[in-house]
């Protein structure tokens, strides 16, 4: 029965919802209360000639959900947000786009989720599933609207799923294989709490059926408790060698449940324990969807790291400068830390409400600190007391801060723990900014040396 839908946001994923719900019958009225960002002119104009509706600005959205029987609301929406609020007054069913997405599906699902390492265990995950000769495009959070692919030729849909998205899907959201990576404070700004931010990843298998499977990393103790509310069946991974009825690394082989190898690393291969961690769950998500251990080990030695995920972007001196500006949150940043012996940071940005304090477990690691975006006193407080510490007023000064503190053998490492929207429009935007002013300086040094991503 054709609805009456209330879609708030016309950016990448809102027109594809609005495209869809309109395909399906459905009368349909957008909202775009910050119109004229990049492409919005051809959104806009797609979506009023399928037969939306388009409002721009602030609407009164208590007389526009009066005639709404549901509301979608774009990723990015807040739970605090006027249209939110309005639609919990007038009790009118709210569901995000992943939620749709997970409905209508007409092949198996995996859900990725976690604080950190999302984009590349689904990335790898449709990786393995594609050499095991199974089509898996990954759509989701990592770029591709998932409702997009819903009528595709997929054989299997490899979603990453944010905590914005989880927070809005119902009891219809019940992928066959979820998978929970960790858990640490993050985007507590826009949950309002840890514990509201936890329920929102907890709906990532909180639908689940009996024969369905949540693959949780254990290592992770937050992970386990969670893990522990499981409907379905639980398939632990653990890099801390072998535990009976879980995927577990000893030394460099990964086994599956019974022992059985499912690949071997080369010695010098995905060396950092998060690394590990990733592919382990990878392993086991595309192993429950019919992945092979010689399609899974086939699929890793091929897999390219993402930009700006720990990547190298040159080399002089003896110092490496790598580009981790995917890190927005202390637990992905401690994490990359960790993966070296001696580290010039680079951090700082938006915090988003998290204490950056835990950073402090990587002192040890630290030659330096460089604090960067618009509110440097957060980084100077937490590591401060452990690491001399200077401020820097853009990406090329602190470049060439960081690299007057670097000694050979040295990591100058973008890694900012903090979201980028202080100084740059995207995490991407801030990486691309750091590899030009590495560049720049390296060809000012005349002293480039070859290198390749760790």
């Amino acid at each position: 029965m054709a609805q009456r839908v209330l879609v708030v946001g016309l950016r990448a994923t809102g027109a594809v919802v609005v495209n869809w719900l309109r395909a399906r019958g459905d009368t349909v009225t957008v909202v775009e209360e910050r119109p004229g960002q990049a492409a919005y002119a051809e959104r806009r104009a797609v979506a009023a000639g399928s037969g939306a509706t388009v409002i721009e600005g602030s609407p009164d959205w208590a007389a526009l959900l009066a005639t709404t029987d549901m509301m979608v609301p774009s990723p990015g929406v807040a739970p605090s947000h006027p249209a939110m609020l309005a639609a919990a007054t007038a009790g009118v069913p709210v569901r995000g786009d992943l939620d749709l997405a997970v409905e209508a599906a007409t092949v198996p699902v995996v859900v990725v989720t976690g604080t950190n390492g999302k984009s590349t265990v689904t990335t790898l995950i449709s990786a393995m599933l594609e050499s095991a000769g199974i089509r898996a495009p990954a759509v989701g959070n990592i770029g591709r609207v998932a409702l997009d692919a819903v009528d595709s030729d997929a054989e299997v849909l490899v979603i990453e799923a944010s905590s914005f998205q989880l927070h809005s899907v119902t009891a219809t959201f019940v992928p066959e294989v979820a998978v929970l990576l960790n858990l640490a404070d993050d985007h507590l700004d826009w949950h309002g709490s840890f514990a509201a931010y936890v329920e929102a990843k907890h709906n990532a298998f909180r639908y689940q059926r009996p024969n369905d499977v949540l693959v949780a990393d254990l290592d992770d103790p937050r992970v386990a408790e969670l893990a522990a509310l499981a409907p379905g069946r639980v398939l632990g991974v653990t890099s801390l060698g072998p535990r009976p009825g879980a995927i577990a690394w000893t030394g460099r082989t990964l086994d599956d449940e019974q022992g059985s190898p499912l690949l071997e690393l080369d010695e010098d291969a995905w060396t950092a324990p998060h690394e590990r961690a990733n592919i382990a769950a990878a392993a086991a998500a595309a192993r429950v969807m019919g992945a092979d251990p010689v399609a899974i080990d086939r699929a890793v030695r091929g897999f390219a790291r993402l930009h700006h995920r720990t990547e190298l972007v040159g080399k002089a001196g003896g110092v490496e400068y790598v580009d981790d500006s995917k890190a927005t949150n202390p637990h992905a940043t401690l994490a990359a830390v960790r993966g070296y012996a001696s580290v010039v940071l680079l951090a700082g940005g938006d915090s988003k409400g998290v204490d950056l304090g835990m950073l402090a477990a990587g002192a040890d690691r630290l030659r330096g600190v460089v604090a960067i975006g618009d509110t440097p006193e957060e980084v100077e407080s937490a590591l401060g007391a452990h690491a001399p510490t200077v401020r820097a007023a853009s990406m090329r000064a602190a470049v060439r801060e960081a690299a007057a503190m670097a000694r050979p053998d040295d990591v100058v490492l973008l890694s900012p723990a903090c979201a980028s929207f202080d100084w740059y429009s995207s995490y991407s935007e801030r990486g691309d900014d750091f590899r030009r002013e590495v560049e720049a300086l390296l060809a000012e040094s005349g002293t480039p040396d070859a290198g390749s991503a760790r």
